[in-house]
């Protein structure tokens, strides 16, 4: 499977962005399909999961009730709604994919990721 990241750009803080993570490729409704984001001088850290099949999400507990994961089945396309943004959640985000298999918090459980696109909030 390959995955197309886009929608990173500049917002204030308190203010909302949308990523979308479109995925090509056979048999996407057998992966799950995670964002992850990694800050400068940090390691890459989980922040969103999907099951494309039943639709289970999780989140980590620093964006649960501010952003939210979704797919479009029609779009192949998973979208990372971010609402209520803060500096801290300045980095760059990845999507990422998983043949079947439970939820993967660790960014080494990942066999697939797009490119990254930049989230930089303003104080």
């Amino acid at each position: 499977v390959q995955l197309q990241a886009s929608g990173g750009g500049l917002a204030q803080a308190g203010g909302s962005l949308t990523l979308s993570c479109k995925a090509s490729g056979r048999g996407v409704s057998n992966y799950g399909v995670g964002w992850l984001r990694q800050a400068p001088g940090k390691e890459r850290e989980f922040v969103a999961y999907i099951n494309w099949s039943s639709g289970a999400t999780y989140y980590s507990d620093s964006v649960k009730g501010r952003f939210t994961i979704s797919r479009d089945n029609a779009k192949n396309t998973v979208y990372l709604q971010m609402n209520s943004l803060k500096p801290e959640d300045t980095a760059v985000y990845y999507c990422a994919a998983h043949y079947r298999g439970a939820v993967k918090y660790s960014p080494n459980g990942y066999d697939y990721w797009g490119q990254g696109t930049q989230v930089t909030v303003s104080s």
